[in-house]
């Protein structure tokens, strides 16, 4: 045994040396450091219909951990919804869980990585048909524009967070799987789109996004829409009020990949089944405590 903990360091060096941005699904990566508490931000406005918020997390490089900013993205098919990737504690390392799509939202360690995910489920939306439809209580969606939307104020409790752990483990957030989750990670999955993989790789390269650089507060938490080399210069940077500008052009978003499977059908909405609560974005900004529940965990976040 000795032998083989001896070779880890070298294994991890190497591996890491490889992959140097390896947070998605099938992609198997460990770290012997707790990842850093998750950065308070303000959701950017979702920037067209079609649009689903995937939260932001820490990944890691050879540079160490580096934040890969929250952002709208389109699913890849109708009828999907993300469930984050985590970081879990096993085996004495920290060990990534990547994201995915699929038709419910899995287990992603009971972390609260805000505006719709509370720590277990999801409480953003739900797909009508061939439509999304954005819960406004906890996303930020210009009414104005996107008319499929409802307010469900019942999945929301306004008092004060205490914790924004960003791992699953001892000193993080203590939660398992329940039997809803576990159905949801037996169903079949979707891999993150190539825009997902580009914005994390794309943020791999700026070296603000590093702790080590940052100190674990990230300029641009969060961005309207996924980072790649080609448009960042339409990405505006958070503003001393920590409000993004958004690019006006907002007609030229993908559309849906050609290949989507009619046998896919349209999740039902499964609020009713949770009890936590997700982040408000009410006018003001304003902190909030999620209780404990079966998905545990906090997570403090800015909201409009």
């Amino acid at each position: 045994m000795r032998p083989i903990r001896a070779l880890r360091p070298l294994f991890l060096a190497l591996l890491v040396s490889v992959v140097p941005a390896s947070s998605f699904a099938g992609i198997f990566l460990s770290v012997n450091i707790a990842p850093p508490v998750l950065p308070v931000y303000v959701q950017p406005v979702c920037p067209g219909d079609g649009y689903l918020w995937t939260p932001g997390y820490w990944a890691y490089g050879e540079a160490g951990y580096f934040w890969v900013p929250g952002t709208w993205v389109m699913a890849p098919r109708p009828g999907v919804l993300w469930t984050p990737g985590y970081w879990g504690w096993g085996g004495g390392l920290y060990l990534w869980h990547g994201g995915y799509w699929g038709p419910h939202v899995g287990f992603y360690g009971g972390v609260n990585y805000g505006y719709g995910y509370g720590g277990v489920g999801f409480f953003g939306g739900r797909w009508e048909g061939g439509r999304f439809a954005y819960n406004t209580a906890v996303m930020h969606v210009n009414t104005t524009v996107i008319h499929n939307t409802y307010i469900d104020n019942t999945v929301i409790h306004n008092t004060t967070v205490i914790n924004r752990t960003s791992f699953n483990g001892p000193n993080g957030v203590n939660a398992r799987p329940n039997g809803q989750e576990m159905s949801a990670m037996r169903e079949q999955h979707v891999q993150p789109t190539s825009e997902q993989m580009s914005h994390e790789n794309f943020a791999s390269t700026n070296r603000a996004n590093f702790a080590s650089v940052n100190g674990g507060r990230p300029a641009n938490p969060a961005v309207s829409r996924p980072m790649t080399s080609a448009n960042f210069a339409n990405h505006a940077a958070v503003n001393n009020n920590n409000r993004p500008a958004y690019n006006a052009n907002a007609n030229n978003r993908p559309a849906y990949n050609n290949n989507a499977n009619a046998s896919y059908k349209a999740p039902v909405n499964n609020q009713a089944h949770y009890a936590a609560a997700p982040h408000n974005n009410a006018p003001q900004q304003h902190n909030e405590t999620h209780p404990n529940n079966s998905g545990g965990g906090g997570g403090e976040h800015e909201h409009r």
